[in-house]
Protein backbone atom coordinates (compact mmCIF):
# COMPACT_ATOMS: atom_id res chain seq x y z
CA UNK A 1 0.00 0.00 0.00
CA UNK A 2 1.17 3.73 -0.60
CA UNK A 3 1.94 5.98 2.06
CA UNK A 4 -0.74 7.94 2.73
CA UNK A 5 -3.48 4.76 3.00
CA UNK A 6 -1.01 2.50 5.20
CA UNK A 7 -0.99 5.80 7.44
CA UNK A 8 -4.97 5.53 7.16
CA UNK A 9 -5.12 1.61 7.80
CA UNK A 10 -2.49 2.26 10.95
CA UNK A 11 -4.93 4.54 12.52
CA UNK A 12 -8.31 2.43 11.55
CA UNK A 13 -6.20 -0.32 13.56
CA UNK A 14 -5.46 1.62 16.52
CA UNK A 15 -9.04 2.84 16.67
CA UNK A 16 -10.28 -0.56 16.52
CA UNK A 17 -7.89 -1.85 18.83
CA UNK A 18 -9.36 0.76 21.25
CA UNK A 19 -12.21 -0.55 21.09
CA UNK A 20 -11.54 -3.94 21.98
CA UNK A 21 -11.26 -5.65 18.54
CA UNK A 22 -8.96 -8.32 18.33
CA UNK A 23 -7.19 -7.45 15.24
CA UNK A 24 -4.72 -10.22 14.02
CA UNK A 25 -2.14 -8.48 11.69
CA UNK A 26 0.69 -10.34 9.42
CA UNK A 27 3.80 -8.33 8.70
CA UNK A 28 7.25 -8.12 7.62
CA UNK A 29 6.99 -4.82 8.67
CA UNK A 30 8.65 -5.20 12.23
CA UNK A 31 8.03 -1.82 12.87
CA UNK A 32 4.17 -2.04 12.76
CA UNK A 33 3.83 -5.15 14.72
CA UNK A 34 6.05 -2.55 17.38
CA UNK A 35 3.87 0.35 16.82
CA UNK A 36 0.30 -1.48 16.86
CA UNK A 37 0.97 -5.23 18.78
CA UNK A 38 0.04 -6.03 22.52
CA UNK A 39 0.89 -9.80 21.28
CA UNK A 40 3.37 -10.97 18.93
CA UNK A 41 4.45 -14.48 17.65
CA UNK A 42 7.56 -14.83 15.78
CA UNK A 43 7.87 -17.11 13.19
CA UNK A 44 10.61 -18.80 11.48
CA UNK A 45 10.70 -20.81 8.51
CA UNK A 46 6.99 -21.83 9.30
CA UNK A 47 7.62 -22.64 12.64
CA UNK A 48 6.50 -20.43 15.54
CA UNK A 49 9.34 -19.65 18.05
CA UNK A 50 7.32 -17.77 20.25
CA UNK A 51 4.28 -16.03 21.03
CA UNK A 52 4.29 -13.47 23.89
CA UNK A 53 3.36 -9.83 25.34
CA UNK A 54 5.33 -7.66 23.47
CA UNK A 55 5.93 -5.66 26.31
CA UNK A 56 7.34 -9.01 28.16
CA UNK A 57 8.78 -9.89 25.31
CA UNK A 58 10.87 -6.42 24.80
CA UNK A 59 11.84 -6.54 28.43
CA UNK A 60 12.98 -9.72 28.48
CA UNK A 61 15.22 -10.15 25.77
CA UNK A 62 15.94 -6.33 25.15
CA UNK A 63 18.69 -3.80 26.33
CA UNK A 64 19.81 -0.62 26.32
CA UNK A 65 22.99 1.26 25.26
CA UNK A 66 23.49 4.33 27.35
CA UNK A 67 25.94 7.13 25.09
CA UNK A 68 27.59 9.03 26.71
CA UNK A 69 29.56 12.05 24.66
CA UNK A 70 32.45 13.32 26.19
CA UNK A 71 33.67 17.33 26.07
CA UNK A 72 37.35 15.61 25.23
CA UNK A 73 38.58 13.07 22.88
CA UNK A 74 39.90 9.87 24.77
CA UNK A 75 43.02 7.71 23.53
CA UNK A 76 41.62 4.64 25.48
CA UNK A 77 39.31 3.88 28.29
CA UNK A 78 40.72 5.40 31.77
CA UNK A 79 41.56 1.76 33.78
CA UNK A 80 38.99 2.72 36.72
CA UNK A 81 36.16 2.02 34.04
CA UNK A 82 37.22 -0.69 31.71
CA UNK A 83 35.89 -3.52 34.35
CA UNK A 84 32.25 -1.76 33.65
CA UNK A 85 32.31 -3.32 30.34
CA UNK A 86 31.99 0.11 28.22
CA UNK A 87 33.49 0.80 24.77
CA UNK A 88 34.74 3.64 23.05
CA UNK A 89 34.11 4.86 19.83
CA UNK A 90 36.82 5.34 16.89
CA UNK A 91 36.70 9.25 17.03
CA UNK A 92 37.29 8.82 20.78
CA UNK A 93 34.34 10.84 21.77
CA UNK A 94 31.57 8.50 23.06
CA UNK A 95 31.82 5.80 25.42
CA UNK A 96 28.85 3.31 25.15
CA UNK A 97 27.53 1.15 27.32
CA UNK A 98 25.11 -1.61 27.20
CA UNK A 99 22.43 -3.06 30.54
CA UNK A 100 19.48 -5.22 30.02
CA UNK A 101 16.59 -3.64 30.74
CA UNK A 102 14.73 -4.23 34.18
CA UNK A 103 17.71 -4.67 35.80
CA UNK A 104 20.09 -2.95 38.10
CA UNK A 105 21.75 -0.66 35.63
CA UNK A 106 24.97 0.29 37.14
CA UNK A 107 24.17 3.87 35.50
CA UNK A 108 24.93 5.94 38.41
CA UNK A 109 27.67 4.16 39.68
CA UNK A 110 29.56 4.31 36.27
CA UNK A 111 28.52 8.15 35.56
CA UNK A 112 30.41 8.88 39.45
CA UNK A 113 33.49 6.61 38.54
CA UNK A 114 33.52 9.13 35.18
CA UNK A 115 33.83 12.01 37.41
CA UNK A 116 36.27 10.64 39.46
CA UNK A 117 38.60 9.83 36.36
CA UNK A 118 38.04 13.69 35.83
CA UNK A 119 36.16 13.13 32.54
CA UNK A 120 33.96 16.12 31.13
CA UNK A 121 30.89 14.64 29.58
CA UNK A 122 28.96 17.19 26.74
CA UNK A 123 25.64 14.74 26.45
CA UNK A 124 24.04 11.54 27.50
CA UNK A 125 21.68 9.58 25.26
CA UNK A 126 19.83 5.87 25.98
CA UNK A 127 18.77 3.90 22.77
CA UNK A 128 16.30 0.92 23.41
CA UNK A 129 16.30 -2.41 21.15
CA UNK A 130 13.69 -2.50 19.10
CA UNK A 131 11.35 -5.44 18.35
CA UNK A 132 13.47 -5.81 14.68
CA UNK A 133 16.68 -6.08 16.51
CA UNK A 134 14.97 -8.72 18.76
CA UNK A 135 13.47 -10.52 16.14
CA UNK A 136 16.84 -11.21 14.32
CA UNK A 137 18.10 -11.90 17.98
CA UNK A 138 15.48 -14.99 17.51
CA UNK A 139 16.07 -16.30 14.34
CA UNK A 140 19.66 -16.24 14.58
CA UNK A 141 20.25 -18.30 18.01
CA UNK A 142 18.03 -21.27 17.98
CA UNK A 143 18.61 -21.17 21.60
CA UNK A 144 16.89 -18.04 22.49
CA UNK A 145 13.44 -17.84 24.05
Amino acid sequence: VDVELRRGMIENIKKLRERGVTIILTTHYIEEAEELADRVAVIDKGEIKLVEEKDKLMQRMGQKTLKITLSEKLDSIPTSIKSKNVDLSTDGYTLSYVYKTGEQTGITTLLHEIREAGLSLEDIDSEKSSLEEIFVQLVNDPNKK
